[in-house]
C-alpha cells in the first residue's frame, strides 16, 4: 500500500529480459534500510526488489503488468517515481494507492497557470466513468486531485493541476503533449464502481436486488 507521495526520482540503468522482463533501477535510497522482497511502487506500479545493490535494486516485471502499462516506463534510461510502501504509523499525505494500475492515459495538452502546470488526459471512457472532479488520481504513481471532468465523443478528458514543488521532485515536470501516463483511480471509486456493475448484471439478468 502507497500514498502516492513520491520519495525519490530513480533510472532505469539496465532491462534484460529474461523469464520477465528484469529491470535494474538506480535510485538514492539508502539500500541497506530495503529488505529483498519488499514493495517499490515504480511510477505507480508496485513492484518486488528481488536483488540490490549500493545504489540500486532490482525487479522482476511480468508480461501482463507491461501489457497494461504505459510502454516507455520499460525502457532504460528512463526516469520512474519511486515510494516505498506504507508502513503503519506514517504519515498519510496523498491518498490510498494500491500500486496496481487501471489504465493508460494520454497527455492532451499542458498549459501555465499561475506558477502550476495545468495538464489534461483521455482515457478510455469505462474508466473515466470512475473519475470525479476534486476527487482522487495517482498518475504515474503521483497522488493528485482531478480539476474537471468531461466525455468527449469515445474518451474521457480530465484535468489536474501540478504545482511547481511536485513537477520539481516528479517525473511529471517533463512530460509532453502525446505521452502516455499510468492510472491509478481511487480504491473506494473502483470498489462503487464494481458494486454498480454487479447490480446492473443482475438487473439485466432479471433478478431484483433485495432490500432489508
Amino acid at each position: 500500500m502507497f500514498t502516492g507521495i513520491i520519495t525519490d526520482v530513480g533510472t532505469v540503468r539496465l532491462v534484460e529480459q529474461r523469464a520477465d522482463l528484469r529491470l535494474t533501477i538506480a535510485c538514492g535510497y539508502d539500500l541497506s534500510t530495503v529488505d529483498l522482497g519488499a514493495s517499490i511502487a515504480c511510477s505507480g506500479v508496485c513492484l518486488t526488489v528481488v536483488d540490490k545493490g549500493q545504489d540500486w535494486f532490482a525487479v522482476d516485471v511480468s508480461q501482463e503488468t507491461v501489457s497494461r502499462t504505459a510502454p516507455q516506463m520499460w525502457e532504460a534510461g528512463q526516469r520512474l517515481n519511486l515510494e516505498r510502501s506504507l508502513r503503519v504509523g506514517d504519515e498519510l499525505g496523498g491518498h490510498i494507492v494500491s500500486g496496481h494500475v487501471d489504465g493508460v492515459a494520454e497527455v492532451l495538452g499542458l498549459c501555465d497557470v499561475g506558477g502550476s502546470k495545468r495538464i489534461g488526459f483521455g482515457i478510455p471512457l469505462d474508466l473515466g466513468q470512475s473519475v470525479a472532479p476534486k476527487g482522487s488520481i495517482s498518475i504515474d504513481g503521483v497522488s493528485l486531485t482531478v480539476n474537471d471532468v468531461r466525455e468527449v465523443e469515445d474518451r474521457t478528458h480530465f484535468s489536474v493541476n501540478v504545482i511547481p514543488h511536485t513537477a520539481q521532485h516528479t517525473t511529471l515536470g517533463g512530460l509532453a503533449q502525446g505521452q502516455h501516463c499510468n492510472i491509478e483511480i481511487d480504491v473506494l471509486a473502483r470498489y462503487f464502481q464494481r458494486m454498480i456493475d454487479a447490480r446492473k448484471h443482475r438487473n439485466d439478468e432479471g433478478e431484483l436486488p433485495h432490500h432489508t
